[in-house]
């Protein structure tokens, strides 16, 4: 882990969503990657699902997170890459009030070093939406140990230095009861 603030740790709401025609809860070794990661580092994981690689599908889900008042992060598994049913990139990106266009580019820098020029056909992309962080990256179990391990885990701990991405998340129903309380 990088540098850590003085700040204290704050435990986000995390929605995690598999994007695949054929993982099941059985076989979704990804988003289950996905939501143990998040939980073993102190988030909640509040929402888990896997949807059929669809546009619209795909953003009826997200967006019920993103209006939701107890979503802060969705991770987002599958769906990235060239095959004629990938479209989360497609699908989501719409969405987005702001690109985070660094996750991207680094996520391919970094993943260069394990998979050498087939990193290029990774589309994965990040932005916020009313508050709310979406990280899409690619449905295989290494590209997201790799995305949360040298990317997203420290982006989403408000203890990690120079910045972090906790300032600019909405406050959940539940900070906004203690806030007032």
């Amino acid at each position: 882990m990088g540098h850590l603030a003085s700040k204290e740790f704050k435990p986000l709401n995390v929605a995690v969503l598999t994007v695949s025609d054929t993982r099941t809860e059985e076989n979704d070794t990804s988003g289950q990657l996905l939501a143990d990661s998040a939980r073993q580092v102190g988030h909640q994981v509040v929402a888990h699902k896997i949807v059929k690689d669809d546009v619209y599908q795909l953003r009826a889900v997200v967006s019920t997170w993103i209006a939701s008042t107890d979503v802060q992060v969705v991770l987002v598994t599958g769906g990235t890459g060239f095959t004629q049913r990938d479209s989360t990139p497609e699908a989501l990106k719409i969405l987005f009030d702001k690109e985070v266009e660094g996750f991207g580019e680094l996520f391919r820098q970094i993943s260069y070093q394990q998979i050498s020029t087939s990193t290029i056909q990774s589309r994965a992309i990040a932005g916020f939406a009313n508050g709310t962080i979406i990280f899409c990256m690619p449905g295989s179990t290494n590209a997201c140990r790799t995305a949360w391990e040298e990317i997203i885990r420290d982006q989403l701990d408000a203890r990690y230095k120079l910045c972090n991405f906790v300032p600019h998340l909405k406050e959940t129903d539940s900070e906004a009861c203690e806030t007032r309380g």
